[in-house]
């Protein structure tokens, strides 16, 4: 229905229809059967009938989350040369080094004059990374608006779970795009903040266990403090006796579980909600 509806509507551009039926037969059949794709083309087609003279905002829309899905090809192999070959090129190759003049040698000054290339992304690939995180918000905000029914919650295309795999996909998108811009990927959040650790006399156990409280996804239990403990011990040579060492892990398993749990529940009363809800008062709604 999209593409009927857009090809009455681009008859004065015929190329935009097969550039869009291009980009579709290039996505991956794993996206063309998902319900992610589904959703985007009934939001596409329900903004083309209201609004048809940004028909194409909304193909370029489709044409960017298509892309975004695109099979990789991965590019033959080119065949070795035989040794004929081989001798044949470095022959040449020895000769016309010899018939030709050697350039004068550089000077180091000029060597690090020279300009060294920028890192990061080009302007393209980075406007079409955060063209796609603006799709991919604007979907989110969709799904979160749906109403949820009994007979999709043991469904695996329900909202929820849509909107969990396009949160990871925005992830993984928003640090591609620090690396090309060459930023800090940290938001700010709490949870990316550092929590020191001075709960013992010896500063190898501190350092030990604040690396290892610090770990991304980490929230030790009783062992694994200890056992970090003990490592250390060993390492370093304290020679802590074993009930030392227990007495220990228990103060310290105490402590970093309190400061954990409490940085994960601040996590959660600083970014729990939805757009549905910021405008909410209690004294006014």
């Amino acid at each position: 229905k999209f593409l009927e509806l857009c090809t009455h509507l681009t008859e004065e551009h015929p190329e935009v229809i097969p550039f869009l039926s291009g980009r579709h037969q290039k996505a991956s059949r794993d996206f063309l059967a998902s319900a992610e794709l589904r959703n985007v083309l009934s939001r596409c087609l329900s903004r083309v009938r209201t609004r048809r003279n940004k028909v194409y905002v909304y193909i370029n829309e489709l044409c960017t989350v298509l892309k975004a899905h695109t099979l990789r090809r991965k590019l033959p192999l080119a065949a070795a040369p035989t040794a004929s070959g081989v001798t044949t090129t470095t022959t040449t190759t020895a000769a016309t080094t010899e018939s030709s003049p050697q350039p004068p040698p550089s000077s180091p000054g000029a060597a690090s004059s020279a300009p060294s290339p920028a890192p990061g992304g080009s302007k393209r690939q980075i406007r079409y990374l955060e063209n796609l995180l603006r799709v991919y918000t604007g979907e989110i905000r969709r799904l979160q608006e749906r109403e949820l029914d009994l007979a999709e919650l043991d469904s695996e295309d329900s909202s929820y779970l849509q909107e969990s795999r396009l949160k990871r996909k925005m992830m993984r998108i928003f640090e591609r795009l620090c690396q090309l811009k060459g930023c800090s990927s940290l938001t700010g959040r709490v949870l990316e903040q550092r929590i020191p650790y001075r709960g013992t006399r010896y500063p190898e156990l501190n350092r030990r266990i604040e690396r290892f409280i610090n770990r991304p996804e980490a929230f030790p239990d009783y062992s694994d403090i200890l056992k970090v403990i003990q490592k250390a011990n060993a390492r370093h040579g304290l020679g802590l006796a074993r009930r030392h060492m227990e007495n220990m892990a228990q103060d310290a398993f105490r402590e970093v579980g309190n400061r954990l749990q409490e940085r994960r529940h601040l996590d959660l009363v600083y970014n729990f909600g939805s757009h549905l809800t910021d405008h909410y008062r209690p004294g006014e709604d």
